[in-house]
């Protein structure tokens, strides 16, 4: 399989390039990265970097290599640009010295307009920046992806709230498709290890990081794995282990094909989603006209404005047979394979990010998400 390195590395790369070019250090076409937690550094490749602005600020430029074909970030133009502010009496001490700033074509929260950024990806910026910040001064460190707001578009970001560009949402240093055979492997060791502990029986599959983010801001009780695009390979390996219980949290975008059958939800492999709504708006007896309307569309955000402008309460019966049949179909592929009454339950959240529907089994623990 392909690997390669996750965005924050790159940004971390070219941001330390150029501090180390402003305070007049020596510097390499490429950097050294520590990793947060860990004993090891990897060598970041250096585009370039150089003074500008009479010399007060650096520019340092990187291009993202994550080693994955279909990534959106694959060879992504990454600019950094750094200038020191001294503390006065009259500044604010802050705790940690680094005022990151959005630039161009970096996505920051529709809500806060706070820069969308993992903690991951922060903490890489301060183990790699600190000690070089010289003392009595704030670091002011602006990011900019010079095509980011256009490949934005072809993102669900804005479905998570995140808008004018690419969010730097890496979780950790190394990157795996979400397609690969090879991540399915990590979710499954994921779980195995789960299972010797002190397992309550119960476990909740997110997909992708905007799900696991928002699954970390919610009260869950129970263990999270991410399980990528790898749902239903997954759901079976947990009833083979014996699991009583399967929480599938998800936007409604991907969740959606494991009601068609559907249970290899990568886009590039399958997609459906408007031909199962349709489907089942045909079963709610949704009127023809509307139908159409809905077959025209291109997403399913697009399609639920739709179906609320026509009436609010129609719209949400039939996103709660959407969910209800998420659970019926996830049950039917398992026991294809293994015997089981191993319960999947399905609680699903929209594009503002915003829990919203839950099968009859999600219906039980949904509060404990919100």
């Amino acid at each position: 399989m392909k690997k390669g390195f996750s965005l924050p590395l790159w940004v971390a790369g070219a941001a330390k390039s150029a501090l180390k070019k402003l305070v007049r250090f020596q510097v390499e076409n490429f950097e050294l990265i520590k990793i947060p937690n860990e004993k090891k550094e990897i060598k970041i490749e250096i585009h370039s970097v150089g003074l500008i602005k009479g010399n007060s600020h650096a520019l340092g430029i990187s291009f993202a290599k994550s080693g994955l074909d279909l990534d959106i970030t694959q060879n992504l133009e990454i600019w950094t640009i750094v200038s020191l502010e001294k503390i006065s009496s009259n500044n604010h001490i802050q705790k940690i010295p680094i005022n990151i700033v959005a630039g161009s074509g970096v996505g920051i929260k529709e809500k806060t307009s706070e820069i969308c950024m993992s903690d991951f990806a922060k903490e890489v910026l301060y183990e790699n920046l600190l000690d070089i910040i010289p003392k009595g001064f704030n670091l002011n460190l602006e990011i900019i992806f010079p095509n980011g707001e256009f490949l934005a578009e072809r993102t669900s970001n804005r479905s998570f709230g995140i808008v004018d560009g690419l969010s730097i949402i890496g979780t950790s240093a190394e990157t795996y498709s979400s397609a690969s055979p090879d991540q399915l492997e990590e979710a499954k060791t994921k779980l195995a290890k789960l299972i010797k502990k002190d397992f309550k029986g119960k476990v909740v599959f997110v997909i992708g990081e905007n799900g696991l983010n928002l699954a970390k801001t919610c009260n869950i009780k129970f263990p999270i794995i991410k399980v990528g695009n790898w749902i239903g390979p997954l759901i079976v390996d947990a009833a083979i282990k014996n699991v009583k219980t399967v929480i599938l949290f998800g936007y409604h975008g991907k969740l959606i094909k494991l009601a068609g059958g559907i249970f290899h939800t990568h886009n590039h492999l399958a997609d459906g989603r408007i031909e199962i709504l349709v489907y089942l708006a045909v079963k709610e007896k949704i009127p023809p006209e509307i139908i159409v309307q809905l077959s025209q569309l291109n997403t399913l955000e697009d399609a639920l404005s739709t179906l609320e402008r026509f009436n609010k309460s129609k719209a949400e019966k039939l996103f709660q047979h959407l969910s209800n049949t998420i659970e019926k179909r996830s049950f039917a592929y398992v026991n294809r394979y293994v015997k089981t009454d191993m319960e999947i339950a399905a609680i699903i959240f929209d594009r503002k990010r915003e829990i919203r529907w839950a099968g009859n089994n999600g219906n039980v623990y949904i509060s404990s998400f919100q």
